[in-house]
């Protein structure tokens, strides 16, 4: 690596390895928590964030769980995405990012899982979601352009999910985090040292050579984040999976918004302007290198292109636009964060497997996150249930909607 920096001080209270969506929610909400007064560093390896999961992301938010912390969570990034301004101090510099709620369309082709569908809404509209169960003939009135032939029920939600401008947050979280004294190192961390009985890192190493002691190291390094835990004796099941998106251009513009449709056949798509977005994992779906961000071009042809066609028949006339492979920080467990401090390493904190939930659930999580460093306890949200004590027994997450 070139351009490496050094760091200010030999010592940080805080040292957070990846400075993305994540590492930049955590850093700017322990920096201006008024009772937390040390010192951050955030350490990234790459400043132009090209190879991010925060690059490639989708930007999507939705109610639509079924588990109810996941819900209260995605609440809380609706919340903050509304009143960004408010949270950020009401600097009137800060701008006021779009939150599109054209929702989520889950469609069940059978009747299992429309029971499912079912027993989610009403957890949703418990939690206040404005989450609805439709019939097919519901769905053709509000929505005509859809093929139905197949389809048994849906769940739909017009209130706080779609898409928001999760880039505004992630440029004014760095930006605010920088001036309350958070420093962001162009570096990365390449082994941490730990005490003689193993329940605390003491200290991370640098590329360049320097020993930084550190009093909380939170591991916000998305796909690589098997890799930086790997460096306190930790293994945790997160890998980089490949997930593929792509812009098309229609002959005919629907005449209204498609909500972000998610096909039985796991293939889902939205309105993105005046173009469309899709999106997919593969079928075949192992763990890739960090740096293999190669497209599979007939995944359009032979895939997406057909299942689009079918479930909206004004698709047939398509044009592809722009494509690209990003990383999912895969889970394998359960597709579900783990959150937390490890059980025995006290002072490692996990930020990590979100599975692509990451960019709508980085509110919550850096907030959750800032309590823990700062009083040893989650406050707003309990987080508990996404800890790492889970993945050591063995135990699943449970969360039944995951795309």
């Amino acid at each position: 690596m070139s351009n490496l920096q050094s760091p200010e001080a030999t010592s940080y209270d805080v040292v957070i390895v990846g400075g993305a969506m994540l590492g930049s929610s955590v850093a700017w909400f322990t920096a201006t928590n008024p009772d937390f007064n040390g010192s951050i560093l955030v350490v990234e390896k790459d400043p132009t964030y090209e190879f991010t999961s925060t690059a490639h992301t989708n930007s999507c938010m939705r109610q639509q769980f079924s588990n109810e912390v996941n819900i209260r969570v995605s609440q809380f990034a609706a919340e903050f995405v509304k009143n960004f301004r408010s949270f950020m101090g009401d600097d009137e510099r800060v701008p006021q990012p779009v939150l599109q709620s054209f929702g989520y369309m889950y469609l069940a082709d059978n009747e299992a899982f429309a029971t499912t569908l079912k027993v989610s809404q009403a957890i949703q509209q418990s939690l206040g979601a404005g989450t609805k169960h439709m019939m097919p003939d519901e769905i053709a009135r509000d929505y005509p352009f859809y093929n139905l032939d197949d389809i048994v029920a849906a769940n739909h939600n017009l209130i706080d999910e779609g898409y928001f401008d999760g880039n505004t947050l992630f440029d004014w979280w760095k930006r605010s985090a920088r001036e309350r004294g958070v420093e962001y190192l162009t570096n990365e961390v390449v082994e941490m040292t730990k005490s003689s009985d193993g329940t605390k890192v003491n200290s991370v190493t640098l590329a360049s050579g320097e020993e930084i002691a550190c009093g909380t190291v939170v591991n916000c390094s998305g796909p690589r984040a098997a890799r930086t835990a790997k460096m306190a004796g930790i293994d945790i099941p997160v890998e980089p999976r490949k997930r593929y998106t792509f812009i098309f251009a229609a002959e005919t513009l629907l005449d209204r918004d498609l909500p972000l449709t998610i096909d039985p056949s796991g293939i889902h798509m939205r309105s993105e302007g005046n173009y469309y977005l899709a999106g997919c994992p593969p079928d075949d779906d192992p763990a890739v290198e960090f740096d293999d961000f190669a497209q599979d071009h007939s995944i359009w042809e032979d895939k997406v292109w057909p299942i689009l066609a079918k479930r909206v028949p004004a698709f047939e006339r398509i044009k592809l636009i722009n494509s690209w492979a990003g990383h999912y920080a895969f889970n394998t467990q359960d597709q579900n964060a783990i959150i937390g401090p490890h059980t025995k390493v006290r002072n490692f904190i996990f930020v990590n497997g979100f599975s692509g939930h990451g960019f709508q659930q980085s509110p919550a999580m850096g907030r959750g996150i800032s309590e823990l460093i700062t009083y040893g306890e989650y406050r707003s949200l309990d987080l508990s249930p996404f800890g790492f004590d889970r993945i050591e027994r063995g135990e699943k997450f449970p969360e039944k909607a995951i795309i």
